[in-house]
């Protein structure tokens, strides 16, 4: 049996929520769009703990990437995605902002 993520909410505000992740060996996140139903959406994600193998985060467009370990993006227009964790797990803080379109 697979160990599932882990996920802790550090901060859940209606702008910003804020996020420690824990993903183990063997997960993966799958292509995907972060829907939101107004504004924009801002993740800045600074990976904490890298796993031995496997793991990558990949992205259509970043906004900004330090070395595979801050990286801003938009996960509402971006397909986003990270491979398949072989050893290890990986560690994430994540930022969430939502910022409102303007009136």
């Amino acid at each position: 049996m697979t160990a599932k993520v882990k996920t802790r909410i550090l901060l859940r505000s209606k702008r910003l929520n804020v996020y420690l992740v824990r993903y183990p060996e063997g997960h993966r996140v799958a292509p995907h769009l972060d829907m939101v139903s107004e504004g924009r959406l801002y993740k800045l994600n600074c990976v904490l703990k890298k796993p031995r193998a496997g793991g990558e985060f990949a992205c259509e467009k970043n906004l900004l990437n330090l070395a595979n370990r801050l990286i801003l993006f938009r996960p509402d227009l971006h397909q986003h995605e990270v491979s398949r964790i072989e050893r290890g797990s990986r560690w994430l803080l994540s930022f969430a902002y939502n910022r409102n379109k303007p009136a």
